[in-house]
């Protein structure tokens, strides 16, 4: 018999949303290893939001909560693996547009089904209705959290 879960306190809380990242990305690892890909969680994070298209070399900072050094140094790695591409602004030759090449976009494919899979791994045994209504309450959390909104 399972023993009732305490009520959540906030350490608890937190303990869980960090398992439950730990727990996908240690899935994702292994199934980008089995398709024979090597990424660190920046570069996939990098990598997805170039997938939507071009962007700027802060807004990848921004969107992989790296320093614009660091995020420098991991555009630096993808572009020798042939990647991404960077391409001046014609409108400010200072400002760099940063694109998923073909091989990046092929290789952002078959990675994708990577994450798909361990998404439906992860909502395994749940209807649709509970999966949205998990998405929702996550992002309820997660604005509520926010100090955009406050």
């Amino acid at each position: 018999m399972n023993a009732p879960f305490p009520s959540c306190s906030g350490s608890t809380l937190g303990l869980l949303f960090r398992q439950v990242r730990d727990a996908m990305w240690g899935r994702m690892e292994h199934e980008l290893a089995q398709a024979g890909h090597e990424l660190t969680f920046s570069q996939y994070i990098t990598l997805k939001m170039l997938s939507s298209g071009p962007a700027g070399v802060t807004d990848l900072a921004r969107y992989a909560e790296l320093n614009p050094g660091a995020m420098t140094r991991l555009l630096d790695k993808l572009e020798a693996r042939g990647f991404i591409a960077r391409v001046a602004d014609p409108a400010d030759r200072r400002a760099l547009h940063i694109h998923l090449t073909e091989a990046g976009q092929a290789m952002w494919l078959d990675v994708n089904q990577c994450g798909q899979r361990v998404r439906e791994r992860a909502m395994a045994g749940l209807s649709d209705d509970e999966r949205n209504q998990l998405m929702r309450l996550l992002e309820h959390v997660r604005d509520n959290l926010s100090f955009t909104g406050s």
